[in-house]
């Protein structure tokens, strides 16, 4: 996915000038997008834990741009409590599936505890896809209503889908804290 696939899925959540988290970014194609979407008002907490992404999203968020949000970049493991100002929203990018799923509720729900009561949880995810090495423990679209639901968050929101490099399709559902 390239970073304008990435910035159509995710926009219809995004209010320029917010302050969100990307948890998991990787190598920042969401981190990208987002900073686009939120604009020079806005800022991108990008939380990664490898080493080689790190250098990554530093590499990027050292590219200025007056036209996008800043990019803040922290090492950190979003499975555990992680120290960030009042955001407005975060997103987990096909990072959630990376979580046991005995877990996923249990940080869905510390991580809705860390957005403003208005704020967005923001999953992107592959749907009905098998456990595999790249994805282990998978959560599919209904399989996330229930983790919500156990999380204490809202009802997640379909905002879209499109089609996986990977094959299969991903999804894009919005939560809020109930």
């Amino acid at each position: 996915m390239d970073v304008r696939d990435a910035a159509d899925l995710i926009a219809p959540t995004v209010v320029a000038g917010e302050h969100w988290a990307d948890l998991g970014a990787g190598r920042g194609t969401f981190t990208v997008a987002l900073a686009g979407l939120l604009g020079p008002k806005g800022t991108v907490y990008a939380i990664e834990r490898d080493d080689a992404a790190i250098a990554a999203l530093q590499a990027l968020a050292r590219r200025s741009g007056d036209d996008r949000a800043a990019i803040v970049v922290r090492q950190g493991d979003f499975t555990r409590p992680i120290d960030l100002p009042a955001l407005d929203g975060v997103l987990l990018a096909n990072a959630l599936h990376f979580v046991d799923g005995s877990r996923q509720a249990e940080v869905l729900a510390r991580l809705g505890g860390g957005v403003a009561h208005d704020g967005k949880v923001l999953v992107i995810e592959y749907d009905n896809r098998p456990p595999s090495r790249w994805v282990p423990f998978p959560v599919s679209l209904a399989r996330l209503g229930d983790v919500a639901r156990s999380a204490g968050l809202r009802a997640p929101v379909l905002i879209g889908r499109r089609r996986s490099d990977f094959g299969g399709t991903m999804y894009a559902a919005c939560m809020g804290r109930s």
